[in-house]
């Protein structure tokens, strides 16, 4: 599933793989432990649970920066969402990739979506 956003896709792919900012934009996280604040390739950390206030471990198991812009992870050790963004010019699309097993996460993603397009456009978010 995915969203074309008003802004340079530099500025979504920043937004996606800065962990300061994932409760900003992801509805089912509360909080972020990492030891950097933007993502490579094997980051690992811990995210709360929004809701639920557990702690699971994350890893990033796939992450390509400038030509491809994506990434993809592991939570409590499970396959979750890959994230892409695609440069439309003065646009971008942003893409999370839903595993077939977690196909009732839509309608988060979706929330995801919605939140990062509004970060991405209003002034007053950013």
């Amino acid at each position: 599933m995915s969203r074309v956003v008003d802004a340079p896709a530099d500025e979504a792919w920043d937004l996606l793989t800065d962990t300061t900012r994932w409760p900003e934009w992801g509805p089912s996280v509360a909080a972020v432990d990492c030891p950097t604040r933007f993502i490579a390739d094997g980051t690992r950390g811990r995210i709360r649970l929004a809701g639920v206030g557990l702690w699971v471990p994350f890893e990033v198991d796939s992450y390509v920066d400038e030509a491809e812009r994506r990434w993809t992870w592991r939570v409590a050790r499970l396959p979750a969402t890959g994230h892409r963004v695609d440069s439309l010019g003065r646009q971008c699309r942003v893409t999370f990739e839903v595993p077939v097993l977690a196909a009732g996460y839509v309608p988060v993603c979706r929330r995801a979506l919605d939140r990062i397009a509004s970060l991405l456009t209003d002034p007053d978010n950013g």
